[in-house]
Formats: structure tokens, C-alpha cells, sequence
């Protein structure tokens, strides 16, 4: 009798298993599709010359077997101080493909980097930031003029990105071309002849960015998702001793302006989400906090769009 027991309630474990493996996710939210496709080396911007052709490229990640007509993208951009890095940065890669099993198409993009010292100059990281915020605008007109070709619901372009990414996306979401352009030192002449026309964004993914000025905040209503470490040295999560407005800045603004936002801070971690920042290995547990992250901006995400 004991046995038979034992038996029918193995038995049940394994259908209610079966069951809950059976049960599709929710679309945008959980991992719903097994595999991606994935496009290497496309352009956005036809008329790039020759020697600049490679930061105007970009990776296309899409859910594999998707019949969806209209669906979200998300640009996203990758680190680096606007000094180094590219579309295949780890961490880009890695929520380009997670984010597509998830439903989204998801574009990762070079950007100009800077030839100057942004890292270590001030100036220089504005002008090398300004310059990459004019090449994530024009990648959202390239996505929205070609909606139909890739799928992408033109009304639900996102941008995203992690450190100069983060910055990239706030400033191509929320900074008006001249503000930004006379902050950077850029002449009146040039910020007219390259401003690409501003276009509104869906939402806004900032890991572990900042923007350069917290009035700014007041040109836009576009969701904010912010993620940061609270001991970050490199992008300090807050003003304080810094020219930087962190994430929990840009939170408290957005809160007192009634913008949609969402911050999630990782206690005792730095950039990168790493426990001490290093910029070359960044490690499998700061990974597995950069996919936390990605559920916790999908969770949000969700929230919006149902």
C-alpha cells in the first residue's frame, strides 16, 4: 500500500513537471523561443565613407521560428569610455540574445569612438559622447524608416547599453541637439549640419550610466530602467564628486517630474556590476548579475507594454 502511494505521488511530480515545462511563457517577459538568427556586419547608414563605414555597423538578432508581424527593438550599445569596444562586447551579446528569446529584436551597434582622450579629459568625453548619441538617433530614423523590413513596431524602438552605452541612451532620449552640442564645446554650424532629427523613444535601458544634466529630465516622459552598483568608482551612482548625474539621481529626478522609472541597485558592487571593477575579465558571477539585470528590465518592460 505504502509502495503504491509512493508510486502514484512520484507519478503526479512528473506530470505536474511535464505540465509546467508544457506552459508557454509570456512573450517580451520570460524565454519563450529556444533559438535566435542572427545577421552580422548590416549598416544603418548608407552613406557612411569608406573610413567610417565600420561604426555605422551593426548585428541583428532575431527570435528564431517567430511569426510576429510588429514587434519591440532594442538598440543597444556597447561600453567602453567612447574610447574602445564594439558591437560584440560581451555584455551587448549577451542581452541581444536573451532579449530576442525573449521576443524582442534586438540590434547591437558600433558607434564612433573617440580619437581623443575621453577617458581621462573631460572634454574630450563629452565630445565623444555627443558624436555617439548623434549615431544612436540615426540608427532609430534607419530602424523606423525600415520597420517594415525588420518587423519592429516603429512606436516601440528602445534604446539601451551599458556604461558610455547607458550615457548614449539617456542623452539620445532625453538631451535637445543644441543643449547638448554647445555643452560639448561643438560649433553652432556643425551641431545644425549633423543633428539628426530627435525622435521619440519607447523606453530607455541604462546599466550603470549617467547623464550630463539632470534638467534635461524635463524634454521627455520616456521610461527610464536603471541598474547600478552602489559602489561604482568609475560612474559614481550619485552627483556626489562627480560631473556625472548617476542612476540614483536620475531616479530621484524622474520621481519628482512623474517620469515611469525603475532602479535597481546592486550594494557593494562597482561597474560593471563587478565586486572590483576590471575592465579586461569581468567574470562568470558578474555575468550571471548582468542576466538578473536583463530579468528585471524585462519584467519592467513587460509591465509597460500590457
Amino acid at each position: 500500500m505504502i509502495k503504491r502511494q509512493i508510486l502514484i505521488f512520484s507519478a503526479l511530480l512528473v506530470m505536474q513537471n511535464v505540465i509546467a515545462q508544457s506552459q508557454p511563457g509570456k512573450r517580451y517577459k520570460d524565454i519563450v523561443f529556444n533559438d535566435i538568427l542572427l545577421e552580422k556586419d548590416l549598416s544603418y547608414n548608407s552613406q557612411a565613407s569608406k573610413d567610417q563605414k565600420k561604426s555605422y555597423l551593426f548585428d541583428l538578432y532575431q527570435p528564431k521560428g517567430d511569426d510576429a508581424s510588429s514587434r519591440p527593438l532594442i538598440i543597444w550599445m556597447h561600453g567602453g569610455g567612447f574610447k574602445f569596444g564594439s558591437k560584440t562586447a560581451k555584455g551587448v551579446k549577451l542581452w541581444s540574445q536573451t532579449f530576442a528569446r525573449r521576443g524582442y529584436v534586438c540590434a547591437s551597434i558600433n558607434y564612433r569612438l573617440s580619437k581623443a582622450n575621453p577617458l581621462f579629459h573631460f572634454d574630450d568625453l563629452l565630445k565623444g559622447s555627443f558624436y555617439a548619441t548623434q549615431d544612436a538617433k540615426l540608427a532609430v530614423a534607419y530602424f523606423r524608416t525600415n520597420a517594415a523590413k525588420y518587423h519592429i513596431d516603429p512606436d516601440k524602438i528602445i534604446l539601451g547599453g551599458n556604461s558610455a552605452g547607458g550615457f548614449i541612451a539617456l542623452n539620445a532620449a532625453y538631451s535637445k541637439n543644441e543643449d547638448f552640442g554647445r555643452l560639448a564645446n561643438i560649433a553652432d554650424d556643425e551641431i545644425k549640419s549633423s543633428g539628426v532629427p530627435h525622435r521619440p523613444i519607447y523606453a530607455v535601458i541604462n546599466y550603470w550610466g549617467s547623464i550630463y544634466d539632470l534638467g534635461w529630465l524635463s524634454n521627455a516622459k520616456t521610461p527610464i530602467i536603471s541598474v547600478h552598483g552602489s559602489e561604482d568608482g568609475l560612474v559614481p551612482i550619485t552627483h556626489k564628486n562627480s560631473s556625472l548625474y548617476g542612476s540614483l539621481d536620475i531616479h530621484n529626478k524622474a520621481d519628482a517630474l512623474h517620469i515611469p522609472n525603475t532602479l535597481k541597485v546592486y550594494k557593494g558592487y562597482s561597474h560593471e556590476l563587478q565586486k572590483h571593477f576590471n575592465p579586461f575579465f569581468e567574470g562568470s558571477k558578474a555575468q550571471s548579475r548582468w542576466l538578473e539585470a536583463a530579468q528585471f528590465t524585462a519584467d519592467y518592460l513587460y509591465g509597460i507594454m500590457k
